[in-house]
C-alpha cells in the first residue's frame, strides 16, 4: 500500500509498515526534533510540517496512518479527552477523510483512552468512521509480544474495502511466556520516580518508557541488575526498546537539547508491532467469530472490539498477537546504562517506606545496598567527575 503518515514522531508505524512491504509516500510532524529524525532516515520522503495547513490527501494514497498526539488522553496528562486542542487534531484526520476517503486508516494512542471519560473519546472516534461508511476493529496490544518493554497502546484500524478489519487486527493471538520475579537470576524495570501509588514492575523488561517532557526532561525507567546494582538504561538501548537502531535519534541534537531524544523514543509507535501490523495489512488472516460478544452495558470499551458494518461487538483477545524469542534483559542491554544518584535511590526508598504496595522480598534491601555504594566518596567523586564532562 501507499501509506500517508500523519502525526509522524520519528517513524515508528512507518518503518515498521516499511519492514512489511508498504512505502510511504507522504509524512506530516510538526515537532523540529522529530522533523529532523525523519530528514535524516526518510530523506526521500515529502514531510509537511502543520496537518491543518494540508489541503489534500495523495490521490495515490491506500493507507493513512497516524499516532495522533496523546497528551490530553494520557492518563498522565490533563485528561481534557478528545476535544483537547492537541488531540483534538484528530478533528483534522476526518476533514482530509472528508476530502477524499482513503480505504485504509490505521490510528495508535494509549489505551487509557479507552476509559478517560467513560469511553468518550473512543465513542467520538467511532461515530466519525461508522457516519463515513468505514468497517472498524481495534485491539490493545503490549510491545512486550516483541520486545523487552511493557507497552498497551490501542491499534484502530478502519476500512471501506470488502475486507474485514478484524481479520487485520483480531487474527492473531500467542500464549505469552511471561518472566516471573527472581531477583537473584533476573534484571527488573521499574518506575524509580514512583513507590507510593505504582511501581511499573516488570520482571525481565521495562515498564512503558514514557515520554519525559517536551523541553527535554528524561524520564527513563530504572532496572535493578542480579547485581544490585540500579541503572537507568542509555538513550540508544532506549532506542532499541522500541524496536529502532541504535542512534535512530541522534539527528535530534542538531536542533535542540539531547534530552529530548528520550520524549521522541518515548511518543514512538513500537517497530515491530507496525511490522506486524503491516504484515496483515498485505496478508488478511481470519477472525473467529465465536471471539465476539456484547458490548458492556455500562459504556466503557473493551480492551478490544470490532464493528461488521451492522453491530459492535466485545471480542475476546489478548494483547499478545505473537510471542518472540528474546534474550534475558541483561544480555539485551548493549550499553552502560547510568547508575541511578544517591539522591535519585534515597527520594524512592523513602516513597517506598510510606507506601502499601507489596514489593518483592530483598527489593528494598537491594536499593539500600546500592544507596551505600553510591554513597562512597569513590562513587560521589566519579559522579562528580561525569557531570563535570556533560
Amino acid at each position: 500500500m501507499k501509506v500517508v503518515g500523519l502525526f509522524a514522531g520519528i517513524g515508528g508505524l512507518e518503518r515498521g509498515l516499511a519492514a512489511s512491504g508498504h512505502e510511504t509516500s507522504l509524512l506530516c510532524e510538526i515537532w523540529e526534533p522529530a522533523r529532523a529524525v525523519l530528514a535524516a532516515k526518510m530523506p526521500q520522503v515529502p514531510c509537511e510540517r502543520d496537518i491543518c495547513n494540508l489541503k489534500a490527501l495523495p490521490c495515490e494514497a491506500d493507507l493513512l496512518v497516524g499516532g495522533f498526539p496523546c497528551q490530553d488522553l494520557s492518563q498522565a496528562g490533563l485528561t481534557k479527552g478528545i476535544g483537547g486542542a492537541r488531540s483534538g487534531l484528530v478533528g483534522e484526520v476526518f476533514r482530509l477523510l472528508d476530502g477524499r476517503r482513503v480505504p485504509w486508516v490505521v490510528l495508535e494512542n494509549v489505551s487509557f483512552m479507552l476509559q478517560l471519560d467513560k469511553g468518550r473519546a473512543m465513542r467520538i472516534l467511532i461515530d466519525a468512521f461508522e457516519e463515513r461508511g468505514y468497517r472498524w476493529a481495534y485491539r490493545v496490544v503490549n510491545s512486550l509480544a516483541f520486545l523487552p518493554q511493557r507497552r498497551e497502546r490501542v491499534l484502530f484500524v478502519a476500512t471501506t474495502t470488502d475486507v474485514d478489519p478484524a481479520s487485520v487486527i483480531l487474527a492473531d493471538e500467542a500464549e505469552p511466556r511471561l518472566a516471573a520475579t527472581d531477583l537473584d537470576a533476573r534484571a527488573h524495570g521499574f518506575y524509580w520516580t514512583e513507590g507510593v501509588r505504582g511501581l511499573g514492575w516488570a520482571p525481565d523488561a521495562i515498564p512503558t518508557l514514557k515520554n519525559g517532557s517536551t523541553i527535554g526532561i528524561a524520564s527513563p525507567p530504572a532496572i535493578l541488575l542480579p547485581s544490585g546494582d540500579v541503572i537507568t538504561p542509555d538513550i540508544r538501548d532506549a532506542e532499541r526498546f522500541q524496536g529502532f537502531p541504535e542512534n535512530w535519534t541522534k539527528a535530534a541534537e542538531g536542533v535542540g537539547r539531547a534530552s529530548l531524544r528520550w520524549s521522541l523514543v518515548g511518543n514512538a509507535v513500537s517497530v515491530p508491532v507496525a511490522k506486524w501490523l503491516g504484515s496483515r495489512l498485505a496478508k488478511p488472516g481470519v477472525y473467529d467469530a465465536g471471539r465476539d460478544n456484547d458490548l458492556p452495558s455500562n459504556g466503557r470499551w473493551p480492551k478490544a472490539a470490532r464493528f461488521d458494518g451492522v453491530r459492535r461487538y466485545a471480542v475476546t483477545i489478548n494483547a499478545y498477537p505473537q510471542w518472540k524469542t528474546r534474550s534475558a534483559l541483561t544480555e539485551f542491554l548493549r550499553h552502560d546504562g547510568k547508575p541511578l544518584s544517591a539522591r535519585a535511590t534515597r527520594g524512592f526508598l523513602s516513597r517506598t517506606e510510606r507506601a502499601v504496595l507489596r514489593f518483592a522480598d530483598g527489593f528494598q534491601d537491594r536499593l539500600r545496598g546500592h544507596l551505600c555504594r553510591m554513597e562512597t566518596p569513590e562513587s560521589v567523586n566519579d559522579m562528580e567527575l561525569a557531570v563535570a564532562a556533560e
